[in-house]
């Protein structure tokens, strides 16, 4: 899987600098149909041959995902593509449910050049499967599948509106008077990061040891970033449970902080 997310990312760079030197060229950029064509040649060139050892459909979901990229940066909803890094949102899809089989009551998966895959079920999933995405974080791998289902439209329970002020001791100030406690969830891990960077700074350089180690900084970190997630989807859930509208002020969190420190 780890070759696979490699592939995916390569596609995806090369795509994207390619696309890059028509930009720079003053040349019109490929659509979805070209990129697709000059993958079919990567796959079967001698210098990328080992592109063909990973499934196709993933990585045309690459281009496709470049392409999605580039609509909203001319449409000015996002900033211009960058270049997919090693280790950050690795990952690769399945679109089309012929690709795959999905066994939910054996608790196991089938895809392309992998075969049946077992897996830890962290909830039912309802309706007919759709897509699937394999991810990576750390030294764990996750399949989230996507499906389609018809549900009945919802019925509101609340009627009252609220507005919300982020802050810096406190997460947030409701208009209603009641405030969300801040998370410092960093604070209480500082000390287990420095001994774990400490450790690793020990060790020589890309040695097993210093993987070993650094794997261990990496888990602690996406352990820090998954409470934060916690505790956003927790806050987010209640405020919308309990109120209709919920407002929020247009303010860069980041000037916020820098005011803190004394700088604005």
């Amino acid at each position: 899987m780890r070759r696979f997310t490699g592939a995916r990312r390569f596609v995806f760079n090369k795509a994207l600098a390619l696309q890059k030197s028509l930009f720079d060229a003053g040349s019109k950029k490929l659509n979805y149909a070209g990129l697709c064509k000059e993958l079919t040649g990567w796959r079967n060139s001698i210098e990328t041959s080992w592109l063909s050892e990973a499934p196709v459909h993933p990585l045309q979901q690459a281009l496709k995902d470049l392409e999605r990229a580039y609509t909203n940066f001319f449409e000015k909803r996002a900033d211009f593509p960058r270049f997919a890094k090693k280790g950050q949102s690795d990952s690769f899809r399945y679109p089309d449910p012929k690709q795959f089989k999905f066994d939910q009551v054996n608790g196991r998966i089938f895809l392309p050049k992998l075969g049946w895959i077992r897996y830890r079920n962290s909830r039912a999933a309802a309706g007919t499967p759709k897509n699937v995405t394999v991810s990576r974080r750390g030294d764990k791998w996750f399949v989230s599948v996507q499906t389609e289902r018809e549900v009945a439209d919802p019925k509101p329970r609340a009627t009252s509106i609220v507005g919300v002020d982020r802050g810096i001791s406190k997460f947030g100030a409701l208009s209603d008077g009641t405030f969300i406690p801040a998370l410092n969830v960093f604070a209480g891990a500082a000390r287990k990061l420095a001994r774990l960077q400490r450790r690793m700074a020990k060790k020589v350089k890309f040695s097993s040891n210093w993987k070993k180690a650094k794997a261990a900084i990496t888990n602690l970190h996406i352990r820090i970033a998954n409470v934060r997630r916690d505790f956003l989807h927790k806050e987010s859930t209640k405020l919308s449970q309990n109120h209709a509208c919920v407002v929020l002020e247009d303010l860069q969190v980041n000037n916020m902080s820098r005011s803190a420190k004394g700088t604005r």
